[in-house]
């Protein structure tokens, strides 16, 4: 079940045409207060009668509108009286439909690039002029060469000529840069002039409007059922399993399964948390042996990750079956989740979230899926979390993917490992947390390499493993930026892990960041 417009009021449809920073869009209208959801081109249509949106986003995307095969918007999005915003690939196939011309640029533009405001336009309303100089970021190598009938240039800049082009009368505003990447500074106030005052939207929509529209909605999905959530021991699953419990009490029973791939005394606060602070239904299952057999011998990730989403939804099947039958499996399902794990393109963003069932549950099994927090960011999930009363000790914890040590064991995943992965990470967050950074990281863990050196340690000479460290910040986990380490901070977790952590010489400390397009950091 997903949400339609009335549970939320004003809605934004975004048009996805496959750029890698669409889920960036979504991100500033929220930010506005004003409700939206992404779909990709060819499922537009279908979203548009469910949500029935105020306005519409057409993204960019990395086609040309000059290859005969290259994506369109539904031709009825432009006949249905509502603003659009066109953005890059966007604006091309909306001149490109509505009669105009596009054609390759001798000027392309990638990165920093600066336009000329030369037309008002409802769009820059109380924040650009005409005759200013604004900075933006580009990514085209195809530009617009001539309007369709009825639009105005109302920007340019050196390689594009209709920068920012407007059709004021019917409410059809199209720019060639990006508005929702940082490298725009004033992109989200554009978005948010296009989604508040000229699409009309409200502006209200809060995380308390979802909470409440969820508990709704759970109600009367699962009715008089009964529904088994699974929790891993990280914040999704946990908002998830406490925001069902708010809405059909006793009626969820959690299971956690201990696949002995947690991090140092993770959980034992998930048991505690659950039974202790919620008085939550819990099933605890010592299930390492299961898991740690089945990875004996297993070097590739993508295999890891397969066999142990597989054997999480076994365990779930086998237990539910004890309980007496559930008719519903909850999970943490995260709306980046949803877009990376259905990619219209065919890419490699189809097979990134192989350990997720985020395209549904095998067919044996019976039950059908809960999804709370399908249509939510990472931290609109902590956002939500503390509307619900989760401790923030809880809430603020770095992420954890589901596969857990495995997918920070390079190579064959062993029990030995897994103890010496997890005491040299347990020294590097205490670290952190010591130096008062927790809260300023995104995410920080180790690594336990599968790269064996020659050291020396007092008067003996050692071969043993290499640990590496990352750290980034990051708002939503799209995309994130290394985190700069004080070298002396550094030397000392090195130091203590080469000096308690048996087995391990050797210490690194990784500086890539991530750009979009590049999902998990493992």
């Amino acid at each position: 079940m997903t949400l339609a417009r009335d549970e939320f009021g004003d809605t934004i449809l975004i048009v996805d045409f496959g750029s890698q920073v669409t889920q960036l869009i979504a991100r500033r209208i929220r930010e506005a207060g004003v409700y939206c959801e992404i779909a990709p081109f060819n499922a537009a249509t279908e979203a548009f009668e469910r949500l029935r949106p105020k306005g519409i986003i057409l993204s960019g995307g990395p086609s040309s509108v000059i290859w005969a095969d290259s994506p369109r918007a539904p031709q009825h999005l432009f006949d249905a009286g509502l603003p659009i915003l066109a953005i890059c690939y966007g604006q091309q196939t909306m001149a490109h439909q509505l009669g105009g011309l596009v054609a390759t640029s001798d000027n392309k533009e990638f990165g920093r690039a600066f336009i000329e405001i030369v037309a008002p336009s409802a769009l820059f309303d109380g924040l650009w002029q005409v005759g200013e100089r604004h900075q933006v970021w580009m990514s085209h190598g195809d530009r617009v060469e001539r309007l369709p009938d009825g639009f105005a240039i109302a920007a340019c800049s050196e390689g594009a000529p209709y920068a920012v082009a407007t059709d004021e009368k019917r409410r059809f505003y199209s720019m060639m840069f990006h508005p929702e990447v940082v490298h725009t500074p004033d992109g989200g106030k554009l978005l948010a002039n296009f989604a508040r005052h000229i699409c009309g939207c409200s502006g209200e929509w809060t995380m308390g409007a979802f909470r409440d529209a969820k508990i709704a909605e759970i109600r009367q999905q699962v009715g008089t059922g009964r529904v088994i959530c699974g929790l891993s021991g990280g914040v999704d699953s946990a908002v998830a399993a406490v925001l069902i419990h708010e809405a059909i009490g006793e009626q969820l029973t959690c299971v956690f399964v201990d696949h002995g791939l947690m991090r140092s005394g993770e959980a034992e606060q998930v048991v505690s948390l659950f039974r202790g602070s919620y008085n939550i239904p819990l099933v605890h299952i010592d299930a390492a042996e299961l898991f740690l057999s089945g990875l004996v011998g297993v070097t590739d990730p993508e295999t890891k990750r397969k066999f142990i989403g597989k054997t999480f939804i076994d365990v779930f099947d086998a237990e539910a079956n004890k309980v007496g039958g559930a008719d519903f499996l909850a999970q943490g399902t995260l709306y980046p989740d949803v877009i990376e794990s259905v990619s219209f393109t065919g890419g490699p963003s189809v097979t990134i979230k192989s350990h997720h069932n985020v395209g549904g549950l095998p067919e044996r099994m019976k039950m059908r899926l809960v999804e709370p927090l399908r249509e939510l960011f990472k931290d609109e999930v902590r956002e939500l979390g503390r509307e619900l009363g989760l401790p923030d000790a809880f809430v603020g914890r770095h992420p954890f993917p589901g596969p857990g040590l495995a997918i920070r064991i390079p190579g064959e995943v062993t029990s030995e490992r897994c103890d010496i992965l997890r005491k040299a990470d347990a020294i590097y967050l205490e670290e952190i947390r010591a130096a008062g950074l927790y809260d300023a990281i995104w995410q920080a863990f180790a690594v336990l390499l599968p790269v064996r050196t020659v050291g020396v340690m007092g008067d003996a000479r050692t071969y043993d493993s290499v640990c590496g460290l990352r750290a980034v910040t990051s708002v939503d986990g799209m995309t994130a930026d290394v985190y700069p380490f004080d070298p002396s901070f550094l030397s000392r977790v090195a130091t203590r892990i080469v000096n308690e952590v048996a087995g391990i010489n050797r210490v690194v400390y990784d500086f890539t960041s991530k750009p979009p397009g590049t999902i998990e950091w493992e």
